[in-house]
């Protein structure tokens, strides 16, 4: 398959499916090659722009179906949301075309030196924290004077890195289980699965299949492999090449089943330090305290982008000046206000369980302000861990009160505030105010929502941007609309 899509890049007719971003950043690379280009999008204005702007043919799906089907087609590049059994995969499959993601195509152009001698790849994957651990990884790579992209979900498409000047030489990539999926042949130089929880599985069809796409990141030369998540640890059977291991714990303490491990970074006396199995040898990195975001999650974080920069040469003056420098972006943990002793996080981007477990794990306390559409996740388990941990709870949403039973099982005296405002904005106004009675000196107030924000704002940007807005200002000021 890897010459067939290689060669239809070098000269044969290639269909984009999607004109997102992904699939702009494929046809703009495209654009850089002798092949023929068909975008198909049903939003006819975007096609009808990335065509104009690449060269690009723009069509419906329905006539790219048939384009596919008559054989007029040679390659498929999908974008990352196009389910593996929908009629355009499945039709491509019918008439022998293969078809690869975005992540795919730009590796494969890569390795086959279409832009030039080939790159670094550094892929980051994992359920939660994917985003910052590339940000941190990149920033890392600059600090070490590598010119470096963070790209992928992050941000920037691949394909438009590998047309970049000046050239860029390392890709630190984020990818999702998505472009896993489509991309069978990925084998980054280094690659890293930070944690694995049930997620997707509507696309995926199984947690086995979810993890078994995520694993392709661990296939290439170098697998960085999460030591204290027994999902990943169980997967790690497929890795071939060197094993290293990231840990919140002292590194001296891994042992992974499936064979030795050359190298484990973790944490010992407040300090990222790195482990060579084979000597003994402690290296230290950087400190432990100050991490942003903070908490145990930004610690693994942090460890996991140490440990994949590590494995390409990085010096430890660059893990140590960026780690100290870094600060996460917003709805990631990030420290939004602090005022009367109270520290205020939001971690709008938790919108799982998992993900809202992971923001408030090592914290004691917490005013957790969570809620929203749950979309059916369990949350007993989720709740039973963080319970200890609280002072108070602020739930608000179209699944609050699933929460608020879920708390008065195991903390039948935690103070709980139900808001069952529906408007966005007074709601959060309320959540706010209850959670500023509830804190006191040396509390953390932490949206950590474990649930999706659509039932009542436009996405976890709005919901977090209010929840910053208002945890900055004096009590009874009024919010902007």
């Amino acid at each position: 398959m890897v010459n067939q899509v290689v060669e239809a890049m070098r000269g044969g007719s290639v269909l984009v499916a999607g004109a997102g971003v992904a699939g702009a950043g494929v046809a703009r690379m495209l654009g850089d090659l002798e092949c023929t280009v068909t975008i198909a999008d049903d939003n006819v204005a975007a096609g009808g722009m990335l065509g104009t702007e690449t060269g690009g043919h723009p069509v419906t799906v329905a006539e790219a179906l048939t384009r596919v089907g008559d054989g007029r087609i040679d390659l498929v590049i999908t974008s990352p949301g196009w389910r593996p059994d929908g009629p355009l995969p499945t039709t491509a499959a019918a008439a022998g075309v293969a078809v690869v993601g975005d992540v795919e195509a730009a590796w494969l152009a890569d390795r086959a030196a279409l832009f030039g001698a080939p790159r670094t790849w550094l892929a980051v994957t994992g359920t939660n924290g994917k985003t910052t651990t590339t940000a941190m990884l990149d920033a890392i790579l600059q600090a070490d004077g590598r010119r470096s992209r963070a790209v992928g979900n992050i941000g920037t498409p691949p394909g438009e890195a590998l047309r970049a000047e000046p050239r860029i030489d390392v890709l630190a990539a984020e990818v999702s289980s998505f472009q896993l999926h489509w991309a069978p042949e990925f084998a980054p130089d280094a690659g890293c699965v930070l944690n694995l929880a049930e997620d997707h599985l509507d696309w995926h069809g199984s947690f086995g299949n979810y993890v078994a796409d995520k694993m392709r990141a661990l296939t290439g030369a170098v697998a960085v492999i999460a030591a204290d998540d027994p999902n990943v640890t169980s997967g790690a059977h497929v890795v071939s090449g060197e094993r290293r291991a990231f840990t919140t714990g002292d590194p001296g303490a891994v042992v992974l089943a499936d064979g030795p491990v050359a190298v484990v970074t973790g944490v010992r006396d407040g300090r990222i330090v790195e482990l060579e199995a084979a000597t003994g040898q402690l290296t230290d990195l950087a400190s432990a305290e100050g991490i942003s975001p903070p908490g145990p999650a930004g610690v693994a974080d942090a460890a996991a982008a140490a440990a994949l920069s590590r494995s390409v040469g990085v010096s430890t003056e660059a893990v140590s000046t960026a780690l100290a420098g870094f600060r996460v972006q917003a709805h990631r943990g990030q420290v939004v206000a602090e005022s009367d002793g109270v520290r205020w996080v939001d971690n709008s981007k938790a919108t799982n369980p998992h993900a809202a477990s992971a923001a408030l794990r090592g914290l004691d306390h917490v005013v957790w302000v969570a809620g929203g559409q749950l979309k059916g996740a369990a949350v007993d388990d989720l709740v039973a861990e963080v319970a200890p941990g609280l002072r108070g709870a602020v739930l608000l949403g179209v699944d609050r009160q699933i929460l608020a039973d879920a708390l008065a099982a195991v903390a039948p005296d935690l103070p709980v505030s139900v808001i069952d405002d529906a408007d966005p904005v007074a709601a959060m106004v309320a959540a706010v105010a209850a959670a500023r009675s509830l804190a006191d000196v040396g509390d953390s107030v932490v949206l950590a929502p474990a649930a999706a924000s659509l039932d009542m704002y436009e996405g976890m940007s709005q919901r977090g941007d209010l929840f910053a807005e208002l945890a900055g200002q004096p009590a009874g000021k009024d919010v902007d609309r």
